[in-house]
């Protein structure tokens, strides 16, 4: 399951996404925008300005602006660095592995099966969707669904 602080964050970069060609958001600005508790949204623009994602500036016309083009920041590398492996088991992560105690033959273990296909599904997804797809993808769902006069 995604934690929400997983999508907090994803929800912070689509608003710096979306504000990319404007000034540096203030942490006020996305805590009001997103609906993102304001102390807890400080944790994770921190978190995302470490792990890479965002530049912050001080002062009065400061704020955060995204690292990167919103096309180039895929959810799967967010989602890591938020709440770690991808894989709801270790031993079907790649990066976080480690054999189950429990299984004596892992090679033969179906749940780890079904879990080594639920990860490569998810990893598939997530590893082709960008900040820049989900704006666009925000933005149809809106037409669609706020202006159905429009798909008629």
């Amino acid at each position: 399951m995604l934690s929400k602080k997983a999508k907090y964050s994803i929800k912070a970069l689509i608003a710096l996404g979306k504000n990319a060609e404007k000034s540096p958001m203030h942490v006020s600005q996305i805590s009001e925008q997103e609906n993102i508790p304001r102390k807890y949204l400080e944790s994770i623009l921190l978190d995302l300005r470490n792990g890479g994602y965002l530049h912050s500036k001080k002062g009065i016309a400061g704020g955060y602006t995204l690292s990167k083009l919103p096309q180039d920041i895929y959810l799967d590398g967010v989602v890591r660095l938020v709440d770690g492996p991808i894989a709801m088991v270790f031993c079907a992560s790649t990066y976080h592995y480690h054999k189950c105690e429990e299984c004596p033959v892992e090679a033969t273990c179906s749940i780890r099966d079904l879990y080594l296909e639920i990860r490569a599904a998810d990893l598939k997804i997530l590893s082709g969707t960008s900040i820049a797809d989900m704006i666009e993808k925000e933005k149809a769902l809106t037409e669609t669904l706020l202006n159905p006069a429009l798909t008629t």
